[in-house]
């Protein structure tokens, strides 16, 4: 059987090539939740929270039911004459809750782990290139913002949030090992995005500043840490932090470490630029 879930953009949901997405809002809550935890048993309980958070209806457990048997006619629809599974044997009901039969790996969202976790373990043995592959790997698994068009609960909500953060770091650190290449003017059009985005993010603005000053124009990109002075200074009352102040004094002093490729947002170490 070919099954195959993406959570990382738009929901999509497909057996044998056809969409077991339905239309309905809540029903498509529960698609999402079993296609986030794939082969692991996911609790009414937990169920129940996601559908109804502090509001859940008398009707809860009949209600939960119903959705289970309209995910379950979906399959049916899309699994083969021949096919000997039975829905049931696809999304399996346990004592406790559901489980939705698929192996992992046919989840975007844990391909995307399992790719990103891969590049980290690289990029902290020094092996720049395989990370820079695995983590642009990973990234390319992303279609949009997580499950996108899917009215998320506070289950939902979690995992989203923690897809989301992990995706920022991840990204981080392959735009540190394009850095170590030396691809900073490839860099400038993205990261001049992301600090739009993201503008309290300095390590986004600190990749933003080396790209400009590798490419020979220190200026800009002193602007760009006089932009984050001022967006600090009259959102928090606070300055940057110290490295991206060292970095901005290396970039002053004309300090021929800014051009070391060695020197990456995620793994310096600030007294390297100021001493």
């Amino acid at each position: 059987m070919r099954a195959e879930i993406n959570v990382l953009g738009p929901l999509e949901a497909v057996i044998e090539g056809v969409s077991v997405v339905p239309t309905a809002g809540k029903p498509r809550q529960l698609l999402a939740m079993f296609g986030l935890n794939p082969g692991r048993v996911v609790t009414t309980a937990a169920l129940m929270e996601e559908l109804w958070a502090d509001s859940t209806p008398r009707s809860a457990h009949s209600t939960l039911q119903t959705y289970v048997l309209h995910l379950r006619k979906l399959i049916r629809n899309a699994l083969p004459a021949d096919q000997r599974l039975q829905p049931n044997e696809l999304l399996v009901t346990r004592h406790t809750g559901y489980l939705l039969q698929v192996e992992p790996e046919t989840v975007d969202a844990v391909r995307y782990d399992q790719l990103a976790a891969a590049g980290r373990v690289a990029s902290a043995a020094g092996d720049y290139a395989k990370a820079q592959r695995l983590l642009s790997a990973a990234l390319a698994l992303w279609r949009g913002p997580v499950l996108v068009d899917v009215v998320a609960g506070p289950q939902l909500d979690i995992e989203a949030t923690r897809l989301t953060e992990t995706r920022l770091s991840d990204l981080t650190l392959r735009i540190d090992t394009d850095l170590y290449f030396g691809r900073h003017q490839q860099l400038l059009g993205d990261l001049a995005a992301l600090c739009a985005r993201h503008p309290y993010m300095e390590n986004f603005r600190a990749q933003y500043m080396l790209a400009l000053y590798r490419s020979g124009r220190r200026g800009q990109a002193l602007e760009v840490y006089h932009d984050m002075w001022t967006t600090t200074r009259d959102h928090f009352g606070v300055q940057p932090s110290a490295r991206l102040r060292q970095l901005q004094r290396a970039m002053l002093d004309g300090d021929a470490v800014v051009d070391d490729p060695k020197l990456m947002v995620n793994t310096w170490v600030p007294e390297a630029i100021a001493g």
